[in-house]
Protein backbone atom coordinates (compact mmCIF):
# COMPACT_ATOMS: atom_id res chain seq x y z
CA UNK A 1 0.00 0.00 0.00
CA UNK A 2 2.61 2.19 -0.57
CA UNK A 3 2.08 5.70 -2.44
CA UNK A 4 3.67 5.59 -6.39
CA UNK A 5 4.18 8.20 -8.12
CA UNK A 6 1.40 10.40 -9.75
CA UNK A 7 1.26 9.66 -12.96
CA UNK A 8 0.19 13.52 -14.12
CA UNK A 9 -3.05 15.49 -14.46
CA UNK A 10 -4.07 13.99 -17.78
CA UNK A 11 -5.37 10.70 -15.02
CA UNK A 12 -7.36 13.03 -13.01
CA UNK A 13 -11.30 12.93 -13.53
CA UNK A 14 -13.00 15.94 -13.41
CA UNK A 15 -16.59 14.65 -12.97
CA UNK A 16 -17.22 12.13 -10.32
CA UNK A 17 -19.46 9.85 -9.61
CA UNK A 18 -19.46 8.29 -6.15
CA UNK A 19 -22.03 5.34 -5.76
CA UNK A 20 -23.16 3.65 -2.19
CA UNK A 21 -25.64 1.05 -1.27
CA UNK A 22 -27.42 3.07 1.37
CA UNK A 23 -26.54 6.18 3.83
CA UNK A 24 -28.30 5.42 7.31
CA UNK A 25 -25.57 4.87 9.54
CA UNK A 26 -21.31 5.32 9.85
CA UNK A 27 -20.16 1.73 9.93
CA UNK A 28 -17.37 0.48 8.02
CA UNK A 29 -18.05 1.43 4.65
CA UNK A 30 -19.35 4.69 5.25
CA UNK A 31 -15.34 5.44 6.63
CA UNK A 32 -14.20 4.18 3.69
CA UNK A 33 -16.78 6.59 1.67
CA UNK A 34 -15.73 9.53 3.48
CA UNK A 35 -12.24 8.39 2.58
CA UNK A 36 -12.72 8.49 -0.45
CA UNK A 37 -14.97 11.93 -0.20
CA UNK A 38 -12.26 13.42 0.85
CA UNK A 39 -10.06 12.63 -1.97
CA UNK A 40 -12.86 13.71 -4.18
CA UNK A 41 -14.45 16.73 -2.79
CA UNK A 42 -16.93 17.72 -5.61
CA UNK A 43 -18.00 14.20 -6.39
CA UNK A 44 -21.59 13.69 -6.66
CA UNK A 45 -23.02 11.14 -4.10
CA UNK A 46 -25.74 8.64 -5.55
CA UNK A 47 -27.59 5.73 -3.18
CA UNK A 48 -30.23 3.49 -2.99
CA UNK A 49 -32.13 5.68 -0.35
CA UNK A 50 -30.35 7.92 2.07
CA UNK A 51 -31.29 9.22 5.91
CA UNK A 52 -29.89 12.60 6.51
CA UNK A 53 -27.94 13.21 9.32
CA UNK A 54 -27.19 9.45 9.76
CA UNK A 55 -23.62 9.83 8.21
CA UNK A 56 -20.18 12.23 8.70
CA UNK A 57 -20.74 16.21 7.43
CA UNK A 58 -17.51 14.88 4.78
CA UNK A 59 -20.48 12.68 2.93
CA UNK A 60 -23.27 14.71 3.80
CA UNK A 61 -21.50 17.87 2.12
CA UNK A 62 -23.13 17.39 -0.68
CA UNK A 63 -26.68 16.44 -1.88
CA UNK A 64 -27.43 12.73 -2.10
CA UNK A 65 -29.41 11.55 -5.23
CA UNK A 66 -31.22 9.01 -4.17
CA UNK A 67 -33.31 6.44 -5.62
CA UNK A 68 -37.31 5.12 -5.52
CA UNK A 69 -36.47 3.02 -3.03
CA UNK A 70 -35.89 6.24 -0.78
CA UNK A 71 -40.06 7.29 -1.27
CA UNK A 72 -41.24 3.96 -0.53
CA UNK A 73 -43.22 3.35 2.87
CA UNK A 74 -41.23 2.44 5.62
CA UNK A 75 -38.15 2.14 3.02
CA UNK A 76 -35.58 3.47 5.74
CA UNK A 77 -35.96 0.70 8.42
CA UNK A 78 -36.96 -2.24 6.54
CA UNK A 79 -34.68 -1.30 3.68
CA UNK A 80 -33.71 -4.83 3.63
CA UNK A 81 -37.39 -6.80 3.19
CA UNK A 82 -36.89 -4.60 -0.90
CA UNK A 83 -33.91 -5.71 -2.04
CA UNK A 84 -35.65 -7.88 -5.10
CA UNK A 85 -36.54 -4.04 -6.26
CA UNK A 86 -32.70 -2.76 -5.81
CA UNK A 87 -32.05 -3.67 -9.53
CA UNK A 88 -34.38 -2.02 -10.79
CA UNK A 89 -33.38 1.11 -8.77
CA UNK A 90 -30.25 0.65 -9.73
CA UNK A 91 -30.36 0.28 -13.30
CA UNK A 92 -32.26 3.88 -13.23
CA UNK A 93 -29.15 5.96 -11.94
CA UNK A 94 -28.28 8.22 -14.78
CA UNK A 95 -24.85 8.68 -14.66
CA UNK A 96 -24.32 10.16 -18.43
CA UNK A 97 -22.40 13.14 -17.12
CA UNK A 98 -19.73 11.61 -15.46
CA UNK A 99 -15.49 11.30 -16.52
CA UNK A 100 -15.43 8.29 -13.54
CA UNK A 101 -17.64 6.25 -11.72
CA UNK A 102 -16.67 4.88 -8.37
CA UNK A 103 -18.92 2.27 -6.42
CA UNK A 104 -18.52 1.69 -3.07
CA UNK A 105 -20.26 -1.51 -2.28
CA UNK A 106 -21.70 -4.70 -0.75
CA UNK A 107 -24.80 -5.41 -2.17
CA UNK A 108 -26.16 -4.12 -5.42
CA UNK A 109 -24.35 -0.53 -6.61
CA UNK A 110 -21.43 -2.89 -8.40
CA UNK A 111 -24.51 -3.09 -11.51
CA UNK A 112 -24.63 0.67 -12.16
CA UNK A 113 -25.34 0.98 -16.00
CA UNK A 114 -22.13 2.84 -16.87
CA UNK A 115 -22.47 4.96 -20.26
CA UNK A 116 -19.96 4.69 -23.73
CA UNK A 117 -16.39 5.00 -22.78
CA UNK A 118 -17.02 5.59 -18.44
CA UNK A 119 -14.97 3.53 -16.61
CA UNK A 120 -15.69 2.09 -13.53
CA UNK A 121 -13.99 1.14 -10.17
CA UNK A 122 -15.89 -0.82 -7.51
CA UNK A 123 -14.71 -0.36 -4.31
CA UNK A 124 -16.04 -3.88 -2.84
CA UNK A 125 -16.50 -4.58 0.25
CA UNK A 126 -17.83 -8.35 -1.01
CA UNK A 127 -20.23 -10.19 -3.16
CA UNK A 128 -23.91 -9.99 -2.10
CA UNK A 129 -23.82 -11.75 0.85
CA UNK A 130 -27.61 -11.91 1.19
CA UNK A 131 -27.82 -13.73 -2.17
CA UNK A 132 -25.04 -15.93 -2.00
CA UNK A 133 -23.99 -17.84 1.23
CA UNK A 134 -25.71 -16.05 4.21
CA UNK A 135 -29.32 -16.09 2.81
CA UNK A 136 -29.98 -18.02 6.03
CA UNK A 137 -28.91 -15.54 8.43
CA UNK A 138 -30.55 -12.55 7.12
CA UNK A 139 -34.02 -14.95 5.71
CA UNK A 140 -34.33 -18.19 7.38
CA UNK A 141 -37.88 -19.16 8.38
CA UNK A 142 -36.70 -18.22 12.28
CA UNK A 143 -36.00 -15.05 11.16
CA UNK A 144 -38.57 -13.97 9.01
CA UNK A 145 -40.95 -17.48 8.90
CA UNK A 146 -41.42 -19.88 6.06
CA UNK A 147 -43.06 -18.14 3.51
CA UNK A 148 -41.20 -15.10 3.84
CA UNK A 149 -38.42 -17.56 3.52
CA UNK A 150 -39.73 -18.96 0.73
CA UNK A 151 -40.14 -15.72 -1.23
CA UNK A 152 -36.83 -14.35 -0.64
CA UNK A 153 -35.25 -17.59 -1.79
CA UNK A 154 -36.93 -17.24 -4.97
CA UNK A 155 -36.34 -13.51 -5.43
CA UNK A 156 -32.63 -13.83 -4.03
CA UNK A 157 -31.89 -16.99 -6.26
CA UNK A 158 -32.84 -14.10 -9.08
CA UNK A 159 -30.83 -11.74 -7.92
CA UNK A 160 -27.47 -14.12 -8.04
CA UNK A 161 -28.34 -14.35 -11.78
CA UNK A 162 -28.62 -10.33 -12.12
CA UNK A 163 -25.40 -10.16 -10.08
CA UNK A 164 -22.96 -11.95 -12.06
CA UNK A 165 -24.75 -11.15 -15.28
CA UNK A 166 -23.93 -7.49 -14.55
CA UNK A 167 -20.05 -8.13 -13.10
CA UNK A 168 -18.91 -7.21 -16.62
CA UNK A 169 -20.11 -3.59 -15.63
CA UNK A 170 -16.88 -3.06 -13.60
CA UNK A 171 -13.83 -1.79 -15.16
CA UNK A 172 -11.41 -2.64 -11.79
CA UNK A 173 -12.31 -4.05 -8.63
CA UNK A 174 -10.71 -3.10 -5.86
CA UNK A 175 -11.04 -5.55 -2.70
CA UNK A 176 -10.80 -4.69 1.02
CA UNK A 177 -9.01 -7.67 1.80
CA UNK A 178 -7.11 -10.86 0.08
CA UNK A 179 -10.17 -12.47 1.64
CA UNK A 180 -12.92 -10.78 -0.73
CA UNK A 181 -10.57 -11.19 -3.83
CA UNK A 182 -11.23 -14.55 -3.39
CA UNK A 183 -14.92 -13.97 -3.13
CA UNK A 184 -14.90 -12.04 -6.28
CA UNK A 185 -12.93 -14.08 -7.79
CA UNK A 186 -15.15 -17.10 -7.01
CA UNK A 187 -18.15 -15.25 -7.96
CA UNK A 188 -17.87 -12.77 -10.91
CA UNK A 189 -14.52 -14.88 -12.26
CA UNK A 190 -12.71 -11.15 -12.00
CA UNK A 191 -9.43 -10.89 -10.39
CA UNK A 192 -9.10 -7.51 -7.98
CA UNK A 193 -6.57 -5.12 -6.27
CA UNK A 194 -6.82 -4.79 -2.90
CA UNK A 195 -6.54 -1.94 -0.79
CA UNK A 196 -6.87 -2.02 3.10
CA UNK A 197 -9.65 0.18 3.98
CA UNK A 198 -8.60 3.09 6.48
CA UNK A 199 -8.86 3.18 9.94
CA UNK A 200 -8.59 6.47 11.96
CA UNK A 201 -4.93 5.83 13.53
CA UNK A 202 -4.89 9.12 14.72
CA UNK A 203 -8.26 8.66 17.06
CA UNK A 204 -7.58 5.25 18.14
CA UNK A 205 -4.23 5.54 19.90
CA UNK A 206 -3.15 3.61 23.62
CA UNK A 207 -4.18 5.14 26.84
CA UNK A 208 -0.97 4.40 28.50
CA UNK A 209 -3.50 2.72 31.22
CA UNK A 210 -3.07 -1.08 32.05
CA UNK A 211 -5.66 -2.75 30.68
CA UNK A 212 -8.89 -3.58 32.81
CA UNK A 213 -10.50 -7.49 33.73
CA UNK A 214 -13.72 -7.04 30.99
CA UNK A 215 -13.64 -8.55 27.12
CA UNK A 216 -15.12 -6.15 24.58
CA UNK A 217 -17.26 -6.68 21.85
CA UNK A 218 -18.03 -3.64 19.09
CA UNK A 219 -19.84 -5.04 16.51
CA UNK A 220 -23.89 -4.68 14.77
CA UNK A 221 -25.87 -6.92 16.36
CA UNK A 222 -27.01 -8.72 12.98
CA UNK A 223 -26.25 -13.28 13.25
CA UNK A 224 -23.09 -13.78 10.96
CA UNK A 225 -21.44 -11.32 13.76
CA UNK A 226 -21.75 -14.24 16.19
CA UNK A 227 -21.94 -12.15 19.33
CA UNK A 228 -24.16 -15.33 21.01
CA UNK A 229 -20.90 -17.42 21.12
CA UNK A 230 -18.43 -15.03 22.86
CA UNK A 231 -21.35 -14.64 25.49
CA UNK A 232 -21.25 -18.59 25.86
CA UNK A 233 -17.54 -18.37 25.61
CA UNK A 234 -16.91 -15.80 28.71
CA UNK A 235 -19.62 -17.33 30.70
CA UNK A 236 -16.69 -20.57 30.32
CA UNK A 237 -14.03 -18.37 31.12
CA UNK A 238 -15.53 -16.37 33.85
CA UNK A 239 -14.73 -13.24 32.58
CA UNK A 240 -17.39 -9.84 32.26
CA UNK A 241 -18.18 -9.18 28.21
CA UNK A 242 -19.11 -5.89 27.11
CA UNK A 243 -20.80 -5.18 24.10
CA UNK A 244 -21.04 -1.62 21.89
CA UNK A 245 -23.29 -1.65 19.37
CA UNK A 246 -27.73 -2.35 18.45
CA UNK A 247 -29.27 -4.47 15.90
CA UNK A 248 -31.85 -6.87 15.44
CA UNK A 249 -30.62 -9.52 17.43
CA UNK A 250 -30.17 -7.43 20.63
CA UNK A 251 -33.80 -8.87 22.17
CA UNK A 252 -32.18 -12.65 21.64
CA UNK A 253 -28.72 -11.84 23.12
CA UNK A 254 -30.12 -10.16 26.20
CA UNK A 255 -31.75 -13.53 27.00
CA UNK A 256 -28.88 -15.57 26.34
CA UNK A 257 -26.58 -13.37 28.34
CA UNK A 258 -25.91 -13.72 32.00
CA UNK A 259 -25.63 -10.92 34.61
CA UNK A 260 -21.59 -10.50 33.62
CA UNK A 261 -23.06 -9.38 29.87
CA UNK A 262 -23.00 -5.23 29.78
CA UNK A 263 -24.96 -4.49 26.67
CA UNK A 264 -23.41 -0.10 26.20
CA UNK A 265 -25.71 0.16 23.12
CA UNK A 266 -24.44 2.88 20.56
CA UNK A 267 -21.82 4.84 21.51
CA UNK A 268 -19.53 7.76 20.61
CA UNK A 269 -16.09 7.35 18.38
CA UNK A 270 -14.36 8.78 21.79
CA UNK A 271 -16.25 6.32 24.07
CA UNK A 272 -15.65 3.62 21.96
CA UNK A 273 -11.97 4.37 21.90
CA UNK A 274 -12.49 4.55 25.97
CA UNK A 275 -13.61 1.33 25.71
CA UNK A 276 -11.04 -0.48 23.62
CA UNK A 277 -8.20 1.28 25.84
CA UNK A 278 -9.70 -0.02 29.41
CA UNK A 279 -10.36 -3.55 27.93
CA UNK A 280 -8.30 -6.76 28.29
CA UNK A 281 -9.14 -7.93 25.15
CA UNK A 282 -11.57 -7.21 22.10
CA UNK A 283 -13.32 -10.53 20.56
CA UNK A 284 -13.90 -11.12 16.83
CA UNK A 285 -16.09 -14.21 17.00
CA UNK A 286 -17.93 -13.94 13.16
CA UNK A 287 -15.67 -14.12 9.80
CA UNK A 288 -15.49 -10.79 8.93
CA UNK A 289 -14.64 -9.30 5.16
CA UNK A 290 -11.93 -7.03 6.45
CA UNK A 291 -13.03 -6.22 9.95
CA UNK A 292 -12.27 -2.75 11.27
CA UNK A 293 -13.11 -3.20 14.61
CA UNK A 294 -10.06 -5.10 15.55
CA UNK A 295 -7.75 -2.83 13.82
CA UNK A 296 -9.30 -0.20 15.68
CA UNK A 297 -8.52 -1.92 19.16
CA UNK A 298 -4.99 -2.62 17.91
CA UNK A 299 -4.46 1.07 17.50
CA UNK A 300 -5.40 1.28 20.85
CA UNK A 301 -2.34 -1.62 22.21
CA UNK A 302 -5.09 -3.88 22.91
CA UNK A 303 -5.46 -7.83 21.71
CA UNK A 304 -7.58 -9.03 19.81
CA UNK A 305 -9.14 -12.38 20.06
CA UNK A 306 -10.32 -13.40 15.82
CA UNK A 307 -11.77 -16.20 14.44
CA UNK A 308 -8.79 -17.48 12.19
CA UNK A 309 -11.04 -17.23 8.60
CA UNK A 310 -11.70 -14.71 6.87
CA UNK A 311 -10.07 -10.93 7.12
CA UNK A 312 -8.54 -11.40 10.36
CA UNK A 313 -6.24 -14.21 8.96
CA UNK A 314 -4.41 -10.17 7.15
CA UNK A 315 -5.10 -7.67 10.04
CA UNK A 316 -3.97 -9.78 13.60
CA UNK A 317 -0.49 -12.08 13.93
CA UNK A 318 -1.33 -14.86 16.46
CA UNK A 319 0.76 -14.61 19.11
CA UNK A 320 2.10 -10.97 18.67
CA UNK A 321 -1.15 -8.69 18.63
CA UNK A 322 -3.80 -10.88 19.33
CA UNK A 323 -5.00 -14.54 19.43
CA UNK A 324 -6.47 -16.48 15.92
CA UNK A 325 -8.64 -19.29 16.75
CA UNK A 326 -8.71 -22.27 14.54
CA UNK A 327 -12.54 -23.57 15.79
CA UNK A 328 -15.53 -21.48 16.31
CA UNK A 329 -16.29 -22.95 19.06
CA UNK A 330 -17.36 -22.17 23.34
CA UNK A 331 -14.39 -23.56 24.54
CA UNK A 332 -11.83 -22.87 22.04
CA UNK A 333 -12.40 -18.99 22.74
CA UNK A 334 -12.65 -19.50 26.22
CA UNK A 335 -9.29 -21.21 26.08
CA UNK A 336 -8.39 -18.12 24.53
CA UNK A 337 -9.43 -15.68 26.58
CA UNK A 338 -7.91 -17.42 29.62
CA UNK A 339 -4.13 -17.18 27.37
CA UNK A 340 -4.78 -13.55 26.76
CA UNK A 341 -5.47 -12.95 30.58
CA UNK A 342 -2.03 -14.75 31.42
CA UNK A 343 0.35 -13.61 28.18
CA UNK A 344 1.93 -10.33 28.35
CA UNK A 345 1.04 -8.67 24.93
CA UNK A 346 3.36 -5.33 24.10
CA UNK A 347 0.78 -2.19 23.32
CA UNK A 348 3.42 -0.20 21.18
CA UNK A 349 4.01 -3.74 19.14
CA UNK A 350 0.21 -3.85 18.79
CA UNK A 351 -0.08 -0.10 17.96
CA UNK A 352 2.72 0.11 15.29
CA UNK A 353 1.04 -3.11 13.22
CA UNK A 354 -2.21 -0.97 12.91
CA UNK A 355 -0.81 1.79 11.44
CA UNK A 356 -0.18 -0.23 8.39
CA UNK A 357 -3.79 0.96 7.91
CA UNK A 358 -3.62 4.04 8.35
CA UNK A 359 -6.05 6.61 6.50
CA UNK A 360 -3.17 8.64 4.96
CA UNK A 361 -2.09 4.90 3.60
CA UNK A 362 -5.62 4.06 2.48
CA UNK A 363 -6.01 7.31 0.23
CA UNK A 364 -2.57 6.92 -1.59
CA UNK A 365 -3.09 3.95 -2.49
CA UNK A 366 -6.50 4.40 -3.73
CA UNK A 367 -5.92 7.25 -5.36
CA UNK A 368 -3.56 4.84 -7.85
CA UNK A 369 -6.05 2.55 -8.52
CA UNK A 370 -8.20 5.72 -9.75
CA UNK A 371 -5.22 6.75 -11.86
CA UNK A 372 -5.15 3.10 -12.89
CA UNK A 373 -8.15 2.67 -14.08
CA UNK A 374 -8.29 5.98 -16.39
CA UNK A 375 -5.57 5.37 -18.18
CA UNK A 376 -7.03 1.59 -18.79
CA UNK A 377 -9.26 0.52 -21.77
CA UNK A 378 -12.72 0.95 -21.05
CA UNK A 379 -14.71 -1.92 -22.63
CA UNK A 380 -16.74 -3.84 -20.52
CA UNK A 381 -15.61 -7.29 -20.02
CA UNK A 382 -18.21 -10.09 -20.65
CA UNK A 383 -19.76 -12.32 -18.17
Amino acid sequence: MTQAPDPGPATTPRRVALVHDWLTGMRGGERALEAICELFPDATRFALLHVPGSVSETIEARPTRTSFIQWLPRSHRHYRLLLPLFPMAVEQFDLDDFDLIISTSHCAVKSVVPPGRTPHLCYCFTPMRYAWDQFDAYFGPDRVGAGVTRMFRWGLSTMARWDVATAGRVNRYVAISQYVAGRIRRYYNRDASVVYPPVDTALFQPSGKPPGAYLLIVSALVPYKRVDLAIRACALAGAPLRIVGSGPELARLRDAAGPSVEFLGSLSDEQVRTAYQDAAAVLLPGIEDFGIVPVEAQACGRPVIALAQGGACETVVDGSTGILVTEPTDTAFAAAIDRVRRDRFDATAIRQHAVRFSRERFQAAFRQQVHQVMREPTERVAP
